[in-house]
């Protein structure tokens, strides 16, 4: 029969269009899914077992290459004299196993179209500049490690409280999570960050970029954990109260797993301050009951006040057991000229240190991205990071897990500094960098099989000591049992808390440690009179070193003093 007008004219345009480039054939559609290729061999399921298959093989030509499975009625077979690759399926021998009785089930088998799931590094433009983590400084930050693995921080919350973070960022906006954002300072849910002519609220924008930043939108860098779902809580661009900080620390705490937080009280070598009353409350209801009760993971900036002598344990929120202090390190291995030495400091990431100093890239206000983010600031973020890693690789980890594997996860490496040493149980310390460089391969390895720890118990012990007279150097002795024959005998040691309250005329000069039955010594309270004070500072009885001899009998808590504001860290 032939093709009707209207039929013809169509198979002429079609023709014409395809000839011209006009229209693509459907067969280009199709290549999506590549054909089928056939191999020269056979899987058979046979009832009567081994020798059926054998006689199978000797009257069809295969050669029986033995059972699939070690037990069972699947077998291999395979024949020399079929085209080891073709596109059709080899007809005459599918006939002839079709016909045979005794051949319950056979297909001749074709190539499988599968790859290494091996990773690719981020497309994002900067991720060049991101030494720490893209394998430009060993040993990094070990991130592309657990990338490797799949793991991005997928299903993991963190809030970074701050100034606000600019959440229609074009890195963060994908990952922006409301029900981790609240604005303390104005009181509403949106914590857009106060735009200013000097950016001064540029902080929260840029931690939160270390985080969870996008990967392979083709814009800045990629966060450490750019899975994870990244929310902001405005407080630091307003009045900060006990009742703000107290609020900003126990927002959502069954939504939100990770705190970040890179501020603290003034680091002008002076300052002697804390968490007030609600605050400490936040910090024990966090650990007690958020998460559902494994605890909510609190990571904390050590301080940027080096120039000025400063010590980190007269800071009340990162020497809190609750906290999780992250210092900083350059990326050839020094002591940054802003890092703070102190015993509470329990891991290390990277920063910068002088101005010609790589830095650490991230968002920044009005879209924008910066190579310049720097200080402890910068080094907090990192680790938040990298716990939201090792959180999606073992999600019921407690805050005290946590704690744990951090320890362990960190290395002296190539870190410098004269006051390293090893403790009672083996581990390197250092004053500037706690136990180390963080590694997010190792503490994600671990993370995987640590095993939960014993519920805590704590054991106090008073000691009273009163020193006649008071002599440059002072030894206080205490013979303890560790509550030895109680329901609280403590076996293994995980935090000391010291609370002194004595008698001197000058903070500043005092320095006070702690010695371990093992010898381990660490430094709670290191002299701090290098910086000179202004005549105002003298009136200040809760936060400065005097100058000059303070009034007889002035009594103050050494590194526990009461609440004041908070300032970047």
């Amino acid at each position: 029969m032939r093709p009707a007008p209207t039929a013809l004219w169509l198979r002429l345009a079609w023709a014409l269009a395809l000839s011209l480039g006009l229209v693509r054939p459907l067969a280009v559609a199709w290549a999506t899914t590549p054909a089928p290729i056939y191999v020269g061999s056979w899987a058979v399921r046979v009832t009567q077992g081994y020798r059926e298959v054998e006689r199978l093989a000797r009257k069809f030509g295969f050669v029986n290459l033995g059972q699939i499975f070690p037990e069972g009625q699947y077998f291999h077979l395979r024949h020399r004299g079929v085209a080891q690759q073709s596109l059709t399926p080899h007809w005459g021998h599918r006939l002839r196993l079709k016909k045979d009785p005794k051949v319950q089930w056979f297909e001749q088998q074709t190539l499988q179209r599968r790859f290494k799931r091996s990773f690719a590094e981020p497309s994002d433009p900067w991720f060049s500049k991101q030494w720490y983590m893209n394998n430009k400084v060993q040993p990094d930050l070990n991130i592309l490690q657990v990338w490797s693995q799949g793991l991005t921080g997928q299903g993991v919350v963190v809030s970074i409280l701050d100034d606000g973070i600019e959440k229609d960022h074009p890195d963060l906006w994908a990952n922006y999570d409301p029900l981790a954002s609240y604005d303390f300072n104005d009181y509403d849910p949106d914590p857009q960050p106060r735009y200013t002519p000097s950016d001064e609220n540029r902080h929260g924008t840029r931690c939160a970029g270390e985080v969870a930043a996008i990967a392979n939108n083709h814009f800045c860098g990629a966060g450490v954990a750019f899975n994870a779902r990244i929310g902001g809580v405005r407080m630091l661009d307003g009045t900060i109260t006990d009742v703000v900080e107290a609020r900003s620390l126990s927002l959502q705490p069954q939504h939100i797993h990770i705190y970040s937080a890179s501020w603290g009280p003034e680091d002008d070598g002076r300052t002697v301050d804390g968490p007030g009353i609600l605050t400490r409350e936040a910090f024990r209801l966090g650990v007690t009951k958020g998460r559902g009760g494994l605890g909510t993971l609190f990571v904390w900036a050590s301080g940027n006040g080096g120039l000025h002598y400063d010590n980190c344990n007269c800071d009340g929120y990162t020497n809190s057991i609750h906290t999780l202090s992250v210092g900083s390190t350059t990326r050839q291995g020094r002591v940054p000229w802003y890092s703070e030495a102190c015993a509470s400091t329990l891991t290390t990431t990277y920063s910068s240190g002088v101005v010609t100093d790589p830095q650490i890239v991230t968002t920044d206000l009005h879209h924008q991205c910066t190579d310049r983010h720097t200080g402890t600031s910068a080094s907090a973020p990192l680790a938040a990071g990298m716990i939201a890693l090792a959180l999606e690789a073992n999600p019921f980890l407690t805050w005290r897990d946590m704690q744990h594997l951090v320890v362990r996860a960190s290395r002296p490496a190539q870190l410098q500094a004269e006051d390293w040493r090893i403790n009672g149980v083996g581990r390197q310390v250092s004053h500037h960098y706690g136990y180390g460089l963080l590694d997010a391969g190792l503490l994600v390895d671990m993370a995987r099989t640590w095993l939960p720890t014993q519920p805590q118990k704590k054991c106090a012990i008073l000691v009273v000591h009163v020193p006649t007279p008071i002599l440059p150097r002072m030894h206080v002795k205490k013979e303890v049992s560790a509550c030895a024959g109680h329901h609280n005998y403590i076996r293994s040691l995980e935090h000391v808390q010291v609370q002194l309250s004595l008698s001197y005329s000058r903070r500043g000069d005092l320095e006070i440690s702690l010695t371990s039955p093992m010898g381990t010594r660490s430094t709670l309270v290191a002299i701090r009179n290098a910086v000179p004070l202004h005549a105002a500072a003298l009136r200040d009885s809760r936060g400065h070193d005097g100058a000059a001899l303070r009034p007889p009998g002035d009594q103050q808590r050494v590194c526990a003093a009461g609440h004041g504001g908070a300032v970047p860290g």
